[in-house]
């Protein structure tokens, strides 16, 4: 028996109701993230510092902006900066938060408990109380990390300054940035460890697996689109990480540990640039967005290559 054909009014309800439904969603988008754009990329073809912000005075530039940053050697090795403080922590937190997501599902439930109310106090902290904290614990005359040092035996770190210089600044923000984005990751492979047939683990001990075996033949295809999806995530947590940077040393020392937010922040409002910080807050979103493109080509052609 034939179905009878549904009405014209049920079948225009059927096609437009996802889209009626994603309505709020986007114009909260709109309203809260397109509008901003939109004045940014307007303030950003603007000739615009303090003096006509008194005078109310718009001076249109066009390009210009984007000319000077784009000619400027300084703006090149602040993204090269960026791209290879970002490369470094991504690798250390996935590295570490996968580590400790399969330690997680190892654990008993007593230990697993205990390791996962750390995490999630370590990943609730708020980023200047944690950065305020890390501030204490690398200070020169009565930071925690210099008397633990020179009681191990190396007294020449008694008095270091960890902030004095790039690469010592540098190691103070990365440990800082791991140590708050590990949960994240660890919280979210072992859920999805959790999500694995244990018959799987059986088969494979069967089949005379051990340990690698088993993690490359079970445990790695199911958890590897949370990896995906993860590294993603801390690729633009990490790439947008001015907090940190900013509240350890402001960039310093002289200038030499600035990202692209924090740069993009000096030059527009320490500097009273408004127009050249909003056009370099613009490139580093077109940065942003070639970076997480390239890498979700990378893993859209892996899954192709697997099926």
């Amino acid at each position: 028996m034939k179905e009878a054909p549904r009405p014209a009014k049920e079948v225009r309800r059927r096609a437009y109701g996802p889209y009626l439904l994603l309505l709020p969603a986007l114009a909260a988008t709109a309203v809260f993230l397109g509008w901003p754009m939109v004045t940014n990329g307007l303030l950003s073809l603007q000739n615009l510092n303090m003096g006509q912000l008194i005078r109310h005075a718009t001076e249109w530039n066009g390009l210009d902006n984007y000319g000077e940053i784009l000619g400027n050697e300084e703006f090149w090795r602040v993204s090269l900066r960026s791209l290879l403080f970002t490369a470094a922590n991504v690798v250390l937190i996935m590295g570490i938060g996968t580590l400790t997501g399969l330690l997680l599902a190892r654990l008993g439930p007593r230990m697993r408990l205990t390791l996962l109310f750390g995490l999630v106090l370590a990943w609730a902290m708020p980023v200047i109380a944690a950065t305020t904290v890390y501030q204490w614990l690398f200070a020169q005359r009565f930071g925690v990390v210099n008397w633990v040092l020179d009681r191990l035996g190396w007294h020449g770190m008694a008095d270091f300054n960890w902030t004095g210089g790039q690469f010592s600044t540098f190691f103070v923000i990365t440990v800082l940035v791991v140590w708050q984005s590990v949960p994240f990751v660890a919280i979210n492979l072992y859920a999805a460890t959790t999500t694995i047939p244990k018959e799987l683990y059986e088969a494979a001990a069967l089949d005379g697996a051990g340990l690698w075996k088993s993690f490359t033949s079970v445990t790695l295809p199911f958890i590897r689109p949370f990896l995906y999806a993860t590294t993603f995530l801390e690729v633009i947590w990490v790439f947008k990480a001015f907090a940190q940077v900013f509240a350890i040393n402001e960039g310093g020392p002289e200038r030499l540990t600035e990202i692209l937010p924090v740069y993009a922040f000096i030059e527009g409002m320490g500097n009273q640039h408004y127009g050249m910080g909003a056009a370099i807050s613009l490139l580093t979103i077109l940065i942003l967005l070639a970076l997480t493109s390239y890498y979700l080509r990378i893993v859209l052609r892996q899954e192709e290559d697997e099926r």
